[in-house]
Order: structure tokens, then C-alpha cells, then sequence
């Protein structure tokens, strides 16, 4: 269930943020979503980099992605 949510956020923030989204296919809303998901899960690895934690969710994938064939061809690529 989805509820609305009213914030009070820096103009200049808030242009940058909508611009940023739209350049990477997300609504405002997702993106505030994730990172509010991300900053209240419990900590499953500890070992985890800040830099690593910081664009965890950044990346979308199609549905159909197959990271085993992908990982292939990159090496594949890499060493032949």
C-alpha cells in the first residue's frame, strides 16, 4: 500500500533530484522510496564499503538478465 508523503526540501534539491531521475527512467518517488528502504534495512553484510552501500539499488536490470552469461562474455572478452 502506498501512502503520500509531504516534504519540505530545498528547492535547488529537489530540480536536481527530478532531473536526475528522469535521466535514469525513475520517478522521484522510487528514488525516495529506495533510499529511504536502504537506510532503514538492518545490516545484512557489515563488510560492506560506504561507497558499495551508496549505489546499492542505482541500477536497474532487465527482468530476462542473465548475470552467469554476462559474466561469460565478459571474460571470455577479456582473455581471448
Amino acid at each position: 500500500m502506498t501512502t503520500k508523503l509531504t516534504l519540505t526540501v530545498e528547492k535547488s534539491v529537489i530540480e536536481k533530484a527530478k532531473l536526475y531521475a528522469k535521466n535514469t527512467g525513475r520517478s522521484l518517488s522510487e528514488l525516495i522510496e529506495n533510499y529511504l528502504m536502504s537506510v532503514t534495512e538492518v545490516e545484512v553484510d557489515q563488510k560492506m564499503s560506504p561507497k558499495l552501500k551508496k549505489i546499492v539499488g542505482s541500477v536497474k536490470l532487465p527482468k530476462n538478465f542473465d548475470e552467469e552469461k554476462e559474466l561469460r562474455s565478459y571474460f571470455e572478452k577479456k582473455h581471448l
